[in-house]
């Protein structure tokens, strides 16, 4: 008979994505995810089969807490040039606040683990994508209304403004100045006209 789950497995996630944030996924080891977690590794391996699958599933659930929630915003069809600003606004809040300078999953994980794992690059690139989609549709309805210069198309503008979000990132990993960031993204931001 197979033995009852006994550990809330979206809390242990949850744990794990923090500790991923905090040293990596080289740096995590899995007495640092047990520690995390409060869950011994034979349970954890039985949960989720491996570190990687863990991984996984904490790049998951940072989709689910971070990007999902700008794709949102992006979809609640207010003004084209005040909702990419509210979600880039947004962006500098989560990283000036961050005082713990955690990592960015979706960053971290291009730099560290994209490269030799096939499975986190199709993650990062479906959520860069949906995030990327979601702007094209503000930015192409924009530009219908003419409230957004059309002398540039749609996916290039989309394209850019992803790139800015990911770049305040990793700036704010270095940095978390948050007038900086604001400035930056501010930046970022005139190319909407």
């Amino acid at each position: 008979m197979a033995r009852t789950r006994e550990f809330d497995t979206g809390q242990a996630v949850a744990a794990a994505m923090e500790a991923f944030r905090r040293k990596g996924y080289e740096g995590t080891s899995m007495r640092d995810l047990t520690e995390a977690t409060g869950v011994g590794s034979g349970s954890l391996y039985a949960a989720f089969g491996s570190k990687d699958g863990l991984y996984l599933a904490a790049l998951d659930l940072y989709r689910q807490r971070y990007a999902v929630p700008l794709i949102d915003l992006l979809r609640t069809h207010g003004d084209a040039r005040a909702v990419i600003r509210e979600v880039f606004l947004s962006t500098v809040g989560d990283i000036a606040a961050d005082g713990r300078r955690l990592a960015c999953l979706i960053v971290a994980g291009a730099m560290e683990r994209a490269r030799d794992d096939k499975r986190v690059a199709e993650r990062l690139k479906a959520t860069t994508r949906a995030l990327e989609l979601a702007l094209f549709d503000v930015l192409a309805e924009g530009q219908l209304r003419g409230r957004i210069p059309g002398d540039r198309g749609p996916a290039d503008l989309a394209a850019f403004l992803v790139t800015s979000l990911q770049g305040l990132r990793v700036m704010g990993a270095i940095d978390p100045d948050r007038d900086a960031l604001t400035r930056s993204a501010e930046v970022a931001l005139t190319c909407l006209g």
